[in-house]
C-alpha cells in the first residue's frame, strides 16, 4: 500500500468486486490475486490503484510498480476493467492500465492471456497496438517514442519486463502491441 498522505485511491474494491459479471470459470478465478500498487499519474501526483493477475505472477507484478514508482514513469490509472464491463477497446480508450479481463485475442477465437491474468497493458493511449495496415488501436493514439509515459525496447521497465522473462508486445512481429507484457 502506499503510504503516502496525498495519495489519490484511483481503485479500492473487493476482490469479489472486481471480479463481479466475469464469464472466467471458477477454477481460473480461484488462480487470481488482486494487488494495490502505486505510480505516479501523469498529474505528477502519487496514485494508488488495483490489478487483478495470476498468483504465480503476482510479485513480479508487485515489484514491477515497486521500479514504475520508484523512477516516476507516469501511469494514467489502474482501475480492475471490471469498471468498464469487461470491454478491452473501452479501458483502453481511457488509458487504463490492466491484467485479467476473461477474453479471446481479438480477431480470433483463442483466449487471450488477459484471461489467466499472465499478462498486463500499461498506457495504451501512448503505447497502442499498431496494426500491418496501419490501424492504431485505441482510436486517435499516436505511438511517439520520446512522450512520458510511453515504452521503448531501452527503457527500464521494458528491461525488468525482459530479464523476468516476460514478453514485450513492442517486439512482436505484428501487430506491434506496445502496452501489452504477458508471461507464458
Amino acid at each position: 500500500m502506499c503510504f503516502a498522505e496525498e495519495t489519490i485511491i484511483d481503485s479500492s474494491m473487493s476482490f469479489s468486486e472486481a471480479i463481479e459479471g466475469t464469464n472466467a470459470l471458477t477454477e481460473i478465478i480461484d488462480t487470481l490475486s488482486m494487488i494495490d500498487v502505486c505510480y505516479y499519474s501523469f498529474d505528477g501526483r502519487k496514485h494508488q490503484g488495483q490489478i487483478i493477475v495470476n498468483c504465480e505472477l503476482e510479485d513480479d507484478v508487485y515489484e514491477l510498480f515497486n521500479l514504475i514508482e520508484k523512477i516516476f514513469f507516469p501511469v494514467e490509472k489502474v482501475v480492475p476493467i471490471v469498471v468498464y464491463q469487461w470491454n478491452d477497446h473501452s479501458s483502453m480508450a481511457d488509458n487504463n492500465t490492466s491484467s485479467f479481463n476473461f477474453r479471446v485475442i481479438e480477431g480470433t477465437t483463442k483466449l487471450s492471456m488477459h484471461s489467466l491474468g499472465k499478462a498486463v497493458d500499461i498506457n495504451p493511449v501512448q503505447n497502442p497496438v499498431i496494426y500491418p495496415n496501419g490501424v492504431i488501436v485505441p482510436e486517435g493514439a499516436k505511438y511517439l517514442p520520446e512522450e512520458r509515459g510511453t515504452f521503448t525496447a531501452d527503457h527500464a521497465v521494458v528491461q525488468e519486463f525482459l530479464r523476468r522473462g516476460w514478453h514485450w508486445g513492442g517486439n512482436f512481429d505484428q501487430p506491434k502491441d506496445y502496452h501489452h507484457f504477458e508471461k507464458p
